[in-house]
């Protein structure tokens, strides 16, 4: 049915689950025949689980499922990566990823141990999800004297501030250094995900938008 997966002899081939809007990599699993076509048919993920012999539907005890966006497979044909957009945590520790412990990092490297303080740290690509996941705890815990807050309460501010920033990577592009530029693009793009936030639009909206644009 699925000729172009080389199933193992086992029947089984790994399936790496990475999220839509963000890219971050929830997890690894396997996949049989029959859970690939479920995940097909229904477009929630199917695993099929070596310690119980059963096929299980991701989120069918905690609620966290997982809506299939994309399924794509490897240069062999002997890997899935399945592009999701997940309702919660990934991880049955409350994890947000499995991979939340790093090799050599000081978290215990027992079965399900919590994570080290400061780890995982922010790689490139996670940074304005980051970005984006510490706006909304902002917006709902509204610690005192915060910034971000402050921008949260006050569109006109926000505004003049994404306007200000924007100036200053423009005079920064013409008279400055390289690192002087990049530290007034951040500058830009931390003022304009408050903006976004204060309005309720998700940042994976604006990158839909640039997919649609390429054509």
């Amino acid at each position: 049915m699925f000729s172009e997966i080389s199933f193992d002899e086992r029947g089984l081939v790994p399936c790496v689950v990475q999220d839509e809007s963000t890219g971050e990599v929830l997890m690894l699993a396997y996949l049989n025949e029959k859970a690939l076509q479920m995940t097909v048919d229904t477009g929630e993920m199917h695993f099929y689980s070596r310690s119980r012999d059963e096929i299980w539907r991701k989120g069918e005890t905690s609620g966290a499922t997982m809506a299939v966006r994309r399924l794509r497979y490897d240069c062999d044909g002997d890997a899935v990566l399945a592009i999701v957009a997940p309702t919660a945590n990934a991880c049955h520790t409350g994890e947000r990823s499995c991979f939340y412990r790093e090799v050599g990092g000081a978290a215990a490297p027992d079965k399900d141990a919590p994570a080290a303080p400061g780890e995982p740290r922010r790689v490139v690509h996670e940074a304005l999800p980051a970005l984006e996941r510490t706006l909304k705890s902002r917006a709902a815990e509204r610690p005192e004297g915060s910034y971000t807050v402050q921008l949260l309460d006050d569109p006109t501010l926000i505004g003049e501030k994404v306007e200000e920033e924007a100036e200053e990577v423009v005079r920064a592009a013409r008279e400055e250094t390289d690192e002087r530029v990049a530290e007034e693009a951040a500058d830009v793009l931390y003022h304009l995900a408050v903006l976004l936030a204060a309005r309720g639009v998700p940042q994976s909206a604006v990158f839909e938008e640039l997919n649609d644009r390429a054509g």
